[in-house]
Order: C-alpha cells, then structure tokens, then sequence
C-alpha cells in the first residue's frame, strides 16, 4: 500500500496549513523543513506551514502524491434566545461575581459559559438537578460538538460558581468529573528569539512594552494595569497591583529597562497608566497582541508564540540563570512552588551545559586504560 502525505483543509480564517507526512518519507521531510515558516507539533504529530495561496502552491508541488483531507471542525453551541426565568437565574450569576469583585472578562466568560447551560435546563428547576444531569449534559457535549478539555472546565466553573455563589449550594452539590489535565510544558522561546523579537519594534513605546513583558514576567493584563507609581526605580522592583487571584506582589525591575522607560516618558508624558492609549486610559491588549504578532512574524521566529510565550521565556531564562525557585515563584505570583516548578522542564538540554553519564565513564575509562 503506498504511502502518501496529507495536506489538511485549512478551516476558516486558519492561520496554518497543517500537513502529514509519514515517517518513511525521510528525504521528503527534509525537503518540506527548509521551506520557511514550517513547523512541527509534537502533539499532534504534524508540520504546519502559515496559510497563503503562494504556500499552498508550493506544497503541491514539493509533496508529490498528496492527498488531500478534509478537516473537522467542532460542531458549533447554538444558544437560542433565553426565556425570562433563564435571563432572571444569568443575572443571579452576574450579581453574586459583581459582589464578590469577580474581573469583567471573568464574568463574561462565566455568563456565556451559563448561557450554554441554561439552554439545556432553562425549563427545570435549577435547584432540582442532579449531578449525574449535569455530567450527561457535559457527556453529550463531547461527543456532539467535540468541545475542548479547557471549553469544558470553563463549563465546569461557570456551574460551580451559580451554585455556589449565587445559590449558596454547598461544596459537595457540584463535584463534578473533570477531564485528566494534559501534562504538557509552556511553549518556550529562545534567547536568541527574545532578543530579535523585543527589539524589532521601531516605535519607543511598542518596545517598552514587550521589555517590560519579557524582563519582569508579566501576564498582558499586568503590564496594561501598571501605573506611573509603581515603577520603584531606586529600590529596583515593579509593584503589580491586583493581578490574578486579587494579590499585590513586586517583580524585579531591570536596569535596561528603566533606561528605556525614562527616554520613554520624556518623549509620550503618559498621565496616570504607564502605557496609555492615544486617547488616554489604558492601552489595549488588542494592540499589545498586535504589537507581538507583527515583531514574530518579522523575525521569523516561533510562530506559535504569543504575548504570554513572554512570561514563559522568562520564568525558564531565570532558571538558567540559576534564579532561586522562591525568588521566581514570588515574581510569578505563583501561590503553589508546584506551578514555578514546571518550568524545570522547559530549560535547554543539551552536552553543552549537562554531561551524559556515558561520557564520563568512556573519560574514566581512557584514563584507567592509560594509567594501566
């Protein structure tokens, strides 16, 4: 039976062409890897290549004997108009968030993740269902519409927080079974990349911003939330104000970057937040991701990255630089070591910086052998 490759369909708006190509294909697997923007996903054992016609045209031609495959897409959630019970228990939700100081995009999130759940049981009492419904309604989701372990935990959390917070259930009335969490590892740049992507931007204040990303460990949320005031250049740390999880923590600040940020200030005069829109109020994090994706893509670097790839780079360069784990997980504004901890395993390998046992016994070897 001949063995071909497969170029997937691209979905809608798709930023990638994902393609197979079995593993007998050795010759043809070094040919696809010098086209640019390929790249290849461990998980899913496939390359992918940026989707543009001029790409798909040269994939044609360098894959010979392709087929071509259809890809499928999840099933979409249709959320049909809610009756006035329904909207009565999504604004129980909302007003119990509100008073427990919940983000906005939390609430959202929780609102249209309810709305989901309230479109199978909008004509039960709420309070009467059981466990076991609302696993299969959980179930049916799976498999009908092929939702996602996240899509799912979200699910998961908007239940618990109405039944918790807005109804007052106890704990126990909501333990339901969540899907076995993925042990993957954060996607990591290299240095090398770091570098080319955070000095790529020309304008002053684009360039401040993924510094200071990068150089204290910041989620987009933080660095969009930081305000004149909290830069403490002569003590040498950032405060980060209400970050995730309500908590106020200090991260360091570098010395690269207080330089930038004074020619910074001296040239924009923001008034209140470090970063400000060209109307005042904070910048938003539409541009900043825009700002990122455009340095990535002009640098030729990782294509998977995002703004939050910067945060892992960090936390993983510290590492290197043999930071202290408690140092880092109190930059982190991690409240486990075990979240800190797994960026132990995104740190670069290799018989630079670790010896192989095997080449220390062959060293030992050679030098019995000659002392003999």
């Amino acid at each position: 039976m001949p063995i071909n490759p497969i170029i997937y369909q691209p979905l809608k708006n798709a930023s990638r062409i994902k393609v197979f190509i079995p593993y007998e294909l050795k010759e043809l697997r070094a040919v696809f890897k010098k086209i640019d923007t390929t790249f290849w996903h461990p998980r899913q054992k496939l390359w992918s290549i940026v989707n543009t016609e001029e790409n798909f045209l040269i994939l044609k031609k360098v894959l010979p004997n392709y087929r071509f495959v259809k890809s499928l897409a999840p099933k979409p959630i249709l959320i049909p108009p809610l009756n006035n019970a329904a909207i009565n228990q999504l604004f129980l939700l909302e007003k119990a968030l509100v008073l427990k100081q919940y983000s906005a995009s939390t609430i959202k999130s929780y609102k249209n993740m309810f709305s989901v759940f309230l479109t199978k049981f909008s004509n039960k009492e709420l309070t009467a269902i059981t466990k076991e419904e609302i696993e299969g309604f959980l179930y049916e989701l799976i498999k009908k519409n092929k939702i996602s372990v996240s899509y799912q935990n979200q699910l998961i959390n908007a239940i618990k927080a109405y039944y918790e917070h807005a109804l007052g259930k106890p704990r126990e009335y909501y333990e339901i079974m969540r899907p076995k969490k993925a042990l993957t590892i954060p996607n990591v740049l290299s240095k090398g990349e770091i570098l080319k992507i955070i000095q790529y931007p020309v304008h002053l204040k684009h360039k401040a911003i993924l510094w200071t990303v990068y150089s204290a460990g910041l989620r987009i949320s933080e660095v969009l939330n930081l305000r004149i005031v909290d830069v403490h250049s002569k003590e040498g740390y950032l405060f980060i104000k209400d970050s995730k999880g309500k908590k106020d923590r200090k991260t360091i600040l570098s010395e690269h970057l207080v330089t930038l940020l004074r020619e910074y200030y001296k040239a924009e005069k923001p008034s209140y937040w470090l970063f400000e829109g060209q109307t005042g109020g904070k910048y938003s994090t539409s541009s900043v991701r825009a700002i990122f994706r455009k340095a990535v893509k002009e640098t030729n670097s990782n294509p998977w990255a995002t703004v939050h790839t910067l945060r892992h780079s960090f936390a993983t360069h510290c590492i290197e630089d043999n930071i202290n784990l408690r140092y880092l997980q109190n930059m982190l504004g991690h409240n486990s070591p075990k979240t800190t901890e797994i960026y132990t395993k995104t740190i670069h390998i290799n018989n630079k910086n670790i010896k192989s046992p095997l080449d220390n016994l062959l060293k030992n070897n050679k030098l019995q052998t000659k002392q003999t």
